[in-house]
């Protein structure tokens, strides 16, 4: 019975038409040009701007589902084709890195100018569904396209070891989207989110870079590691942790429970940076920071949404 069952499977997978195969090649493939994981953890920092604005201004969750709608499926879609467009002009150094070579349009199994295409029209619906909200979302989240595409992507990732301070805007606006979708007058929230986000990159993406120097040293990619050494971006991903301290301190509307969470995840991210100054092995001391840089910002958020709901 079980040779017969595993000879009855093996023509059921025989049978599988080509095109069910080429679907899910395909959705897999789109999967990998939008940059998913990205998009699901920048849909994390829109939706807490957002449910920090509503909590903020005293507006009901349920009563503004179009708005939560409308701000997180345009949020998901610019940076979703911001993320295309990166995979099209990247397209001729992806193949020399080991995180980025089996990129569809490194292999081939995308066209360019469809992954082109696809950028542009996601951006464009995506700020269209931000105009539903208020105008200042979708310019705030046209600035973060701009940002990540041409002064990223196209200028900065390969010419300068500024390369990641100046990514950090684009990864920063999230959660302003998802607050001025909301509201769009002047807040302090809303700003601290943006430096919360924009100090928390440089240590997370330098620690990713410790990890890959050799890639992107093949790729030709002026990071920080790559040009001055390890010692240096040890320093500096220290001294932007150490920058995070005061920032909960400016949510202190958020309850002590929030500041006691955030205040002793910085300072157990210091204690770890400052770990690495004695520690022989540089890589694993950056495997720990980048572990910690994910953990961290994850719990900070969800902790925000918790310690607001009524």
């Amino acid at each position: 019975m079980a040779n017969t069952r595993a000879l009855n499977e093996g023509d059921a997978n025989a049978m599988q038409s080509p095109q069910e195969y080429t679907h899910s090649t395909v959705w897999k493939d789109l999967l990998a040009v939008v940059k998913i994981g990205i998009v699901n953890s920048n849909l994390i920092t829109t939706f807490t701007g957002l449910w920090l604005a509503l909590h903020f201004m005293g507006k009901g969750f349920l009563d503004n589902l179009h708005i939560v709608f409308f701000a997180l499926f345009g949020s998901a879609l610019i940076i979703a084709g911001s993320c295309s467009l990166n995979n099209y002009i990247d397209r001729d150094i992806d193949h020399l890195m080991e995180r980025t070579k089996s990129r569809p349009t490194v292999t081939g199994r995308m066209e360019p100018k469809r992954v082109l295409w696809l950028g542009i029209f996601l951006v464009m619906i995506g700020t269209l569904s931000l105009l539903m909200t208020t105008v200042t979302a979708a310019i705030i989240g046209l600035i973060g396209v701009f940002t990540y595409v041409f002064l990223y992507t196209m200028w900065s990732k390969r010419n300068n070891t500024l390369n990641t301070v100046i990514g950090s805007v684009s990864g920063a606006v999230p959660p302003v989207i998802g607050w001025t979708a909301v509201d769009s007058n002047f807040h302090v929230v809303p700003l601290v989110l943006f430096l919360l986000m924009f100090i928390w990159q440089p240590p997370h993406f330098l620690a990713l870079a410790m990890k890959r120097a050799e890639e992107y040293r093949a790729a030709g990619i002026p990071m920080l590691p790559v040009v001055h050494g390890f010692g240096i971006t040890k320093r500096q991903m220290v001294v932007w942790v150490a920058c995070l301290l005061p920032l909960p301190f400016y949510l202190f509307s958020l309850g002590i429970p929030f500041l006691v969470i955030a205040t002793l995840l910085n300072i157990g991210w210091l204690a770890l940076g400052l770990a690495g100054f004695k520690m022989k092995d540089d890589l694993k001391w950056a495997k720990w920071m980048f572990i910690y840089s994910l953990n961290y910002l994850t719990i900070l958020f969800v902790a925000m949404v918790i310690v607001t709901i009524d």
